[in-house]
């Protein structure tokens, strides 16, 4: 099978610590989002199936599918928003929002409005964008260091080694090494670990109105704003030529079966995309698809076992994950800062892109993600108000007749390569 012999240790791990950062960084919010709903521990069970399946399977098989790295996961402004708006819902009211937001995400692709939007958007804001997304988390690797500064020297010393001596299994290495100095001075949580399987719970959808306002049209709104923007986002800068309007789609339909069981928003991911789509993933971009497939292998075995994993992930030090997180997305955060100032004349709306989205900014329950992309936009629409199209100048014409001339004269010197062969 050809996934196998692409499969490489680097993949694997990236597929691994796509998984730990994602789910330990977030996984509070959705069991907070469950019990404002009044969630039992069977139900919250039931919740980690759904979403473990959704985004496994799908992130799996549109990899396959597409032989590139296709990244679904669950919605985390979605289960903030749901934790802060669930009081005085039902879990029935709960799941028929959802079914409404799966809808909408489903038309949303469907239509293709989402990609047309994107489309619009210029590679200096998109990547600015990404850029801004993915530095907080390149800050909290440092920051991790008040708490647990031998921990993170020594990650920091273990990734520039190997980085310098095996670059390809940089952030492996530097896992291992965490992962044995934590356990030597005991700091893995073991107790948190049990055994036991996930069993889904089928809840009737109830749907009202109250529901449909307070809940699922906020959920779709930070859905599609926070975590599907920055999503496509990470797509193109990694040069990914994907069909965004099929893969939001998909998430849609994902939603949409399995939101009786507790599935409440799937998304494009960003955060851990870009782990994926990097070149810590693997060298050769046509095998990075590997590394989303492994995550969406262990994305359903967190379903399958659903408190077990959860136990086994959340024994990491929280410094350890975000340490990690931060390491192996700096090639990432590098690229996304020098796609956005290459181009001058974009160059300080994508510094505006970038600084409102590192700043965490949030209104009327929307991310940072949006409004950085709309002050972009607001800079770059007024910098551009008024300016001449490059062709109305009177100076173009002259010069583009220089530079024919060039061109036609250094095609007249060169020596013909062509002499006696066929076209």
């Amino acid at each position: 099978m050809r996934f196998f012999k692409d499969l490489s240790l680097s993949s694997f791990t990236a597929g691994f610590v796509a998984v730990l950062v994602g789910f330990t960084s977030s996984v509070a919010i959705v069991f907070q989002a469950a019990q404002a709903f009044g969630a039992t521990p069977e139900l919250i069970s039931s919740w980690m199936w759904a979403l473990g399946l959704g985004m496994g399977l799908s992130s799996a098989l549109l990899s396959l599918w597409w032989r590139k790295p296709v990244m679904i996961a669950w919605s985390t402004p979605g289960a903030a928003v749901l934790a802060v708006a669930g009081a005085g819902h039902g879990m029935g009211e709960a799941v028929g929002a959802f079914i409404v937001c799966a809808l909408l995400i489903t038309l949303a692709g469907a239509t293709g409005w989402f990609e047309r939007v994107m489309n619009r958007i210029p590679m200096a804001l998109a990547s600015a964008l990404l850029a801004g997304v993915l530095a907080r988390f390149g800050l909290e690797a440092f920051l991790a260091a008040r708490t647990a500064l031998p921990l993170v020297l020594l990650m920091l010393l273990s990734y520039l080694v190997t980085r310098r001596l095996l670059p390809r299994y940089a952030v492996p290495l530097t896992l291992l090494a965490a992962i044995v100095f934590v356990a030597a001075r005991g700091e893995l949580a073991w107790a948190a670990v049990q055994f036991s399987m996930a069993v889904p719970v089928f809840t009737m959808p109830v749907f009202s109105w109250q529901a449909t306002v307070s809940l699922a049209l906020p959920l779709f709104v930070v859905t599609m704003a926070s975590q599907n923007l920055p999503g496509v986002a990470a797509i193109r800068a990694a040069g990914y030529d994907l069909p965004i309007s099929k893969l939001i789609t998909a998430s849609g339909l994902a939603t949409l079966v399995l939101a009786p069981f507790g599935a409440f928003a799937m998304n494009l991911s960003a955060i851990t995309a870009a782990i994926c789509m990097g070149r810590e993933a693997h060298e050769d971009p046509a095998r990075r698809y590997t590394a989303a497939v492994t995550c969406g292998a262990i994305y359903v075995v967190i379903g399958l076992f659903g408190a077990a994993v959860t136990g086994l992930l959340t024994a990491f030090p929280k410094e350890l994950v975000a340490a990690i997180a931060g390491l192996a997305l700096l090639g990432t955060i590098g690229g996304g800062l020098a796609a956005a100032v290459r181009d001058e004349p974009h160059r300080e709306a994508a510094l505006i892109t970038f600084l409102v989205t590192l700043s965490g900014l949030t209104i009327a329950g929307i991310g940072s993600a949006f409004w950085g992309v709309v002050a972009g936009a607001l800079a770059l629409a007024i910098q551009q108000l008024g300016r001449r199209k490059p062709f109305a100048g009177k100076d173009i014409a002259p010069a583009c007749k220089i530079r024919q001339d060039a061109r036609a004269a250094a095609e007249a010197a060169r020596p013909s390569s062509t002499a006696g062969k066929t076209p």
